[in-house]
């Protein structure tokens, strides 16, 4: 099965979903298969989370980790369902970090 990319409609959705739930701070972008959400400046972002199309409509949700890396997660869900996990259940991922930096 050739690999599903995300699509320029998805980081729309995703970034809606955010600032709709007042994470303003949040910014998207699409990188292949995936949907990464950041802040801080665009030089050098602050990475918090990225959802991962599996298929046309199940992803996978990443979190970041130090060094900039990736930590993958065994949720795979449809892809409002993962922001909203994580907006619910992971709220701490989600900090200003430019806005709050004593604490990250």
């Amino acid at each position: 099965m050739p690999k599903q990319h995300a699509e320029t409609w998805d980081v729309s959705a995703v970034e809606k979903r955010l600032h709709d739930r007042g994470l303003t701070h949040l910014r998207v972008r699409k990188h292949g298969a995936a949907v990464i959400v950041e802040s801080g400046p665009a030089d050098n972002p602050w990475k918090h989370f990225r959802l991962r199309r599996d298929t046309v409509h199940l992803w996978w949700l990443d979190m970041a980790s130090r060094g900039s890396r990736w930590d993958r997660t065994p949720f795979r869900d449809l892809r409002d369902n993962l922001i909203d996990m994580v907006i619910e259940q992971f709220p701490w991922t989600l900090t200003d970090v430019l806005g709050n930096p004593e604490r990250t």
